[in-house]
């Protein structure tokens, strides 16, 4: 049996159009943009050209972008950022039970350093309690970080609801983690005060991120000195990363009707099949993008599970890559109060490059190990 791939929402393969780019710019400009001369130039060009690229894709201005090495980075950079840079302000910061470990951790690593932390309750449909958000609000909250698509459930969040809240509050800033969410959902940034972006979740390259950060907003930076792009992050700059980061984005939007229709044809199909299972249980709500399918199986846990389908040659995830193992899931505890359940979760990502057949294989494997562990 050919080998099956369902676990798009932890990477994705690079577009063959966004290497072609890469490759390009590698040659042709495999100068230091920080260089004066017309080699550093050249290079210096490209970055250039990426920024107001993706600024214009975005729908921001190019001094608004920073280029990192990862979400990760952007996470923390923002996180840690806008925390350190306002601490005379207040050490109060809200955020979720939904988030990646490269906001919770940062946000654990702050509460060390004396911040306040508090987390909003879920909703049953796993969106953020609007209510509550506004009872924990305080005059001292400097930070609001939430995940536009969480990377478990695929659940969607109110990004503008929230933003019209913290107007009230001239000192919270509000973070959006929107890794998953380029090339899934249309992405509105006003009202927003950071946001990160990985473009290999976006059929782009490994080892680039993108921080958007609005004018105004202050931050400290993680690393210092070296000449870049930007005061916020020093470190030579990658123009061939650059040029692919908004290739990639380009084909995201450009194709972005085709690729949801696509998955969002494959995802009702999957959705129905699994429902007729009755020890099946689905923890992704309806309104969750299409790309994810998170479910658990009653009697197996989820790495039980992802070791028995990886055996037979399909991949799937337990929780997003970057969490810690056998742990349960906090994004299906905070929406099914049910550890047992969150033990046993595991998540199914799709993509317009998914095949019927592999769906109909993958059904036909899971079946097989839930009758052999009945």
């Amino acid at each position: 049996m050919d080998r099956i791939y369902l676990d798009y929402t932890a990477d994705t393969p690079a577009d063959e159009r966004v290497l072609s780019v890469y490759t390009e710019t590698a040659r042709a400009c495999f100068a230091n943009p920080n260089s004066a001369h017309s080699f550093g130039i050249s290079a210096k060009n490209a970055v250039d050209d990426a920024l107001m690229k993706i600024a214009e894709l975005l729908h921001i201005s190019p001094d608004e972008l920073i280029f990192t090495s990862g979400a990760s980075e952007a996470n923390n950079l923002a996180v840690k950022g806008i925390a350190f840079a306002n601490r005379r302000r207040g050490r109060h910061i809200i955020s979720t039970f939904l988030e990646h470990s490269s906001v919770s951790g940062a946000l654990t690593f702050l509460q060390e350093q004396g911040w306040e932390i508090d987390l909003v309750n879920i909703q049953p449909d796993g969106r953020i309690d609007l209510a509550h958000l506004q009872s924990l609000l305080r005059q001292d909250t400097v930070l609001c970080a939430v995940c536009a698509v969480d990377s478990e459930l695929g659940t969607v969040q109110p990004v503008q609801e929230i933003a019209e809240i913290l107007k009230n509050y001239p000192n919270c800033r509000l973070h959006l983690d929107a890794t998953q969410a380029a090339g899934k959902i249309p992405l509105d940034l006003s009202g927003v005060h950071t946001a990160s972006l990985a473009p290999h979740k976006f059929y782009g390259l490994k080892g680039c991120g993108v921080l958007y950060k609005a004018k105004g907003v202050v931050m400290e930076p993680l690393i210092h000195g070296g000449a870049s792009t930007t005061i916020y992050r020093s470190g030579t700059p990658d123009a061939p990363a650059a040029a692919a980061c908004a290739k990639a984005l380009e084909l995201a939007l450009d194709e972005f009707d085709s690729r949801l229709e696509r998955t969002a044809a494959l995802h009702r199909s999957l959705r129905a099949a699994l429902a007729e299972n009755p020890r099946i249980r689905i923890n992704s709500p309806e309104s969750a993008v299409p790309h994810i399918l998170n479910i658990s199986v009653s009697g197996i846990k989820g790495e039980e599970m992802r070791r028995l389908l990886d055996a037979r040659g399909i991949a799937v995830s337990v929780k997003s890559a970057c969490s810690v193992p056998n742990t349960p899931s906090r994004a299906v505890m905070a929406i099914t109060h049910d550890r047992k359940n969150a033990l046993s979760s595991w998540r199914i990502s799709l993509s317009h490059l998914t095949a019927e057949e592999e769906i109909a294989q993958f059904l036909s494997v899971l079946n097989e190990i839930i009758a052999e562990t009945g």
